[in-house]
């Protein structure tokens, strides 16, 4: 017997087997019981999220031998035959290979002719926005004036190229990418209707790698059960995804916390013995660090299948809140950046790095019994005295990459620098240039910032500088005029300007440069 892949085999046939678009097949359902059907629907959204399995429904629904109805028998011959593909009246048209306007009108000529065997003559044009404009324009005529046997199902990922004209005249509905919950619980019930044994952790990573598709999860499911060969483990599932052990995200995040450089490093190259993917494994760490946030800042909260709950716990009587919360943000940026890396080992080792650098300076943050926070003192290093008025330049900046205000409280911020932390008082140093954007409502606002970052209520301390200092906005700045001067040092070297130059006494004009980047 030819194997059928899990995708096309649990299909949805009916709105009630369908996952996480219940917007859209409440809608749906109540425009078919109601008899008050428009003629033109566009479904969009990312890829497997539904959208030809719903059209298809539909036109069950339109051309069930029972009546139109929300509910398709799904046993007549109408019903059976849109299952299995082969309903003369249901035309499903893939437009990403039928661009040409000829073939277009070739398809809509027969529009004005009566169904053959079902109620309705039904077009599903998928990937609508691939077509051409001319294309377009024919299908624009049909849609303005439809026969009332005629109904158009379209589907697209951009619904940003169809044309507006288009758009006004179709039902539209967006269907939602499906959280790894959703697409977990559904790989769940497969697995067991399929009689495969399943560790919920090797699931949950499924769920996780399928980034919103449900059909992407089930061509991982497919693909887990014939890289096992029988029972789906999580660690099957991490080998075969190149994601890496849980035990080793646990150790990164333990030996960082403990500030072990050295540690981190030898955890760093025994995991690339196992090649794996570094920007995978940041996503794993942003994840640990987040159920463990949650789960400090709620006890009980965000069970896991990926990791154990004494796990979450233990890190979380561990490591403080403000520690995780800037693991997390530097975790995303290096996410971010990773491509930008010379290599993805070095780029993740920087990552790490970062955080090991950005570990409050004036004290050492250790956790109490019951989870309160206790401040220690760091002694200086040898040889250097350490003004209680002297900013603390990296500190601040850590602070402002995680800090979530904006406006003339941000560049407030941005014209400040940290004189110290302690308890709930934070004390900054303001230069004179900044001096306009102080009022009573930007240091509010910023003070409001602060104690949502910090999770403690925050009394803010802005004293003015008697001289010039350096800020973040000063080395914003400075850093701008670096580049805009590195530009015209290369514009002045290109071959083609010093050309232009000399032989038709072209002039540069350094206003005018702007760096790319």
């Amino acid at each position: 017997m030819t194997y059928v892949v899990l995708a096309r085999k649990w299909r949805p046939r009916a709105f009630s087997e369908l996952v996480g678009q219940e917007h859209v097949v409440r809608a749906l359902a109540n425009a078919l019981d109601s008899g008050r059907i428009h003629h033109a629907f566009l479904f969009s959204g990312t890829r497997g999220v539904g959208k030809t399995t719903l059209a298809r429904i539909l036109a069950k629904s339109l051309n069930c031998e029972t009546g139109v109805t929300s509910r398709p028998c799904g046993k007549c011959s109408a019903c059976r035959e849109i299952d299995e593909g082969r309903f003369i009246d249901l035309l499903e048209v893939d437009a990403a290979s039928r661009t040409r306007v000829d073939e277009t009108r070739e398809l809509l000529e027969n529009v004005q002719y009566a169904p053959a065997r079902g109620r309705y003559k039904v077009y599903l044009i998928d990937e609508v926005h691939m077509l051409s404009a001319h294309s377009f324009n024919a299908l624009l005529k049909t849609l303005e004036e439809p026969p009332p046997h005629v109904k158009f199902l379209l589907a697209t990922t951009d619904p940003q190229k169809l044309p507006i004209t288009v758009l006004s005249r179709c039902l539209q509905f967006n269907l939602k990418r499906l959280p790894s919950a959703a697409i977990a619980g559904r790989l769940k019930h497969i697995a067991t209707e399929e009689k495969i044994e399943a560790e919920p952790a090797a699931l949950e990573l499924l769920a996780r790698a399928a980034d919103g598709s449900l059909r992407d999860g089930l061509s991982l499911l497919d693909q887990l059960i014939a890289f096992s060969g029988g029972r789906l483990t999580d660690a099957d599932a991490r080998a075969m995804l190149g994601t890496i052990d849980r035990s080793r995200t646990v150790q990164l995040l333990e030996l960082v916390a403990a500030g072990d450089a050295a540690g981190v490093m030898r955890e760093v190259g025994a995991l690339d013995e196992q090649a794996p993917d570094y920007a995978a494994a940041l996503e794993d760490l942003a994840g640990l660090i987040q159920k463990v946030a949650l789960r400090q800042a709620v006890p009980g909260y965000a069970a896991s299948e990926t990791f154990p709950e004494q796990t979450l716990d233990a890190l979380a009587s561990r490591v403080p809140a403000e520690d995780l919360q800037l693991y997390y943000q530097i975790t995303l940026l290096g996410r971010r950046d990773l491509e930008l890396a010379p290599d993805a080992r070095g780029g993740f080792e920087m990552v790490l790095l970062r955080m090991l650098a950005f570990r409050p300076a004036a004290s050492a943050t250790t956790r109490g019994s019951g989870g309160r926070i206790a401040t220690e003192k760091t002694p200086a290093p040898p040889g250097r005295t350490v003004s209680a008025a002297e900013p603390q330049h990296e500190s601040w900046q850590t602070l402002l990459g995680a800090l979530d205000v904006q406006g003339a409280a941000r560049q407030l911020a941005n014209h400040c620098s940290l004189v110290g932390r302690d308890a709930n008082r934070v004390r900054l140093l303001l230069d004179r240039r900044g001096l306009h954007y102080r009022n009573p409502q930007t240091e509010e606002l910023l003070a409001q910032g602060l104690t949502r970052l910090l999770r403690v209520e925050v009394r803010l301390e802005i004293e003015v500088a008697d001289s010039d200092m350096d800020t973040p906005a000063r080395q914003s700045a400075r850093a701008a005029e670096e580049r805009v001067e590195a530009a015209r040092v290369e514009l002045e070297s290109d071959a083609t300007v010093r050309a232009l130059k000399e032989r038709f006494g072209a002039t540069l004009l350094p206003d005018t440069i702007k760096p790319l980047s």
